[in-house]
């Protein structure tokens, strides 16, 4: 018999009971119920409300029962319709009166809010952890391949040469943002519910500032209706989980790409690859399609909380159960693709003459031969111009740049002169792009200092979060 059962007549149908049931996706919960249970217990006898030998009761049975989930022997009961009821009817059972007196002045309500908040603060943490993780590989395979060039492009075509540590940079800062987000999300979940009861508060005397300090969130929230229907740190997990896979995806797709024969750009690790059933050549780029498919999946976890949350009434309603097994599964996806990139980035075999030989290809020159010509006093637009025709030129006969005779370059202006080509290598194009934040060869390396020192101060930031979690249960 459910322990709210007292109003009814008869239990609730077995179909429905399946149907309500969240004990399957919340027993993930546990280490956070009995860590806000012994809060509350504290608190409690702290105020007086429970005498001090029903509190140490009630903590010892509470971290019994933890100990048998942490070890897989508890035994759980499928008529419990959520992980409270789960531990709360087994405390019951081991230390009688006592155990039915830890709810005195507390709801489910206020109940699952915190234990939501504290699961959602430790995924996100583990989710940060994971991102410096994979910026650290990106970070090293940047310093590692240090001077290799590659051809940049805008919309897919073959635009300036580029330093390939210049191109994965762009993803550290990309997923540098990513942290930033996470760490945002994190302290949105980082405020304690706990005391706000069904919705109204409640007429026993809680400390609610001592629960937050048990608990290690940073404040009490003040309005106990929003306390207990507040999931927007979940739609901030959600978007933080969207926006990193959305990253990954970009980089996955270049690497199913810069895998292909005609790019030939990198070859993946044995250890990140399939093969084929049919096929005995092939060599697939598998997990980085999974990781790009599996955005679509965080996206829909994303846009599912926001339809849950669409149009609900004030304070508590069914329908925040939903918004638990979504935030679990992004954030699961998202962490399983961040160590699958990662380990793609560290494992993979850069072919440095692929990327150099096809940098020369597509006239990537062209923009610096327009800039010698507005260095010698052509207006850029009519350099433009001029430069357009010599390509138009050289596709008519099959030829490059570097492939014209000063006689040809000079039949389209008189402005060119002898050292018009010098420079114009691939590698000479990337180094004079000087300017902070660009592809030259001392640009990277100050960005390369720049990345180190943001994924330490990133780092140690996370470390503080981590002293902030509680630790309530004697782990």
């Amino acid at each position: 018999m459910a322990l709210w059962s007292g109003r009814f007549e008869q239990g609730v149908s077995e179909g429905a009971q399946r149907f309500g049931a969240s004990l399957p996706v919340d027993r993930a919960m546990y280490a956070q119920d009995i860590a806000g249970s012994i809060a509350h217990a504290r608190m409690l006898g702290r105020q007086g409300i429970l005498d001090a030998a029903d509190v140490e009761r009630i903590e010892k049975g509470l971290l019994n029962i933890k100990r048998q989930m942490d070890e897989g022997t508890f035994v759980w009961d499928l008529n419990d319709e959520d992980i409270h009821m789960a531990v709360e009817s087994q405390l019951i059972r081991d230390v009688g009166a006592a155990g039915a007196r830890l709810h005195t002045g507390r709801s489910r309500n206020d109940q699952v809010a915190t234990d939501t908040r504290l699961y959602a603060k430790e995924l996100l943490l583990s989710l940060v952890d994971g991102n410096d993780a994979l910026r650290k590989v990106i970070l090293t395979s940047a310093r590692t391949n240090f001077g290799v060039i590659m051809p940049g492009y805008t919309h897919l075509q073959h635009a300036q040469p580029v330093l390939f540590s210049h191109h994965l940079l762009a993803y550290f800062w990309m997923l540098t943002r990513d942290h930033v987000r996470l760490v945002a999300a994190w302290r949105s979940a980082d405020a304690n519910p706990l005391g706000s009861a069904a919705l109204a508060g409640t007429t026993y005397p809680l400390d609610r500032a001592y629960t937050t300090e048990l608990l290690g969130f940073s404040h009490p929230i003040p309005n106990s209706m929003d306390a207990v229907s507040d999931r927007d740190y979940l739609l901030d997990l959600l978007y933080a989980c969207s926006v990193s896979m959305m990253h990954l995806s970009r980089l996955c797709e270049e690497i199913i790409t810069w895998s292909t024969t005609e790019f030939g750009f990198i070859t993946l690790s044995d250890a990140y690859s399939t093969g084929s059933s049919i096929m005995p050549q092939k060599k697939n780029p598998d997990f980085a399609e999974l990781t790009r498919g599996k955005t679509g999946r965080v996206y829909g976890d994303l846009m599912g909380l926001l339809t849950t949350l669409k149009s609900l009434p004030l304070a508590y309603d069914k329908d925040l159960q939903e918004c638990k097994e979504g935030a679990i599964d992004a954030a699961g996806t998202l962490q399983d693709a961040m160590a699958c990139v990662g380990g793609m980035v560290a494992t993979w075999q850069v072919n440095a003459d692929a990327m150099r030989a096809q940098a020369s290809r597509g006239f990537t020159a062209a923009t610096d031969v327009a800039d010698y010509l507005a260095r010698r006093g052509l207006p850029f637009r009519d350099a433009h111009e001029v430069v357009g025709e010599l390509v138009l030129y050289c596709e008519r006969r099959r030829k490059g740049l570097e492939d014209l005779t000063l006689k040809e370059l000079r039949s389209f202006s008189p402005l060119f002169d002898d050292d018009v080509l010098e420079g114009l290598d691939p590698e000479g194009i990337a180094r004079a792009r000087t300017t902070y934040g660009g592809t030259g060869h001392e640009a990277v390396k100050t960005q390369l200092r720049e990345a180190a020192r943001q994924l330490g101060r990133d780092r140690r930031q996370a470390s503080s979060l981590r002293g902030r979690m509680p630790n309530v249960t004697g782990d």
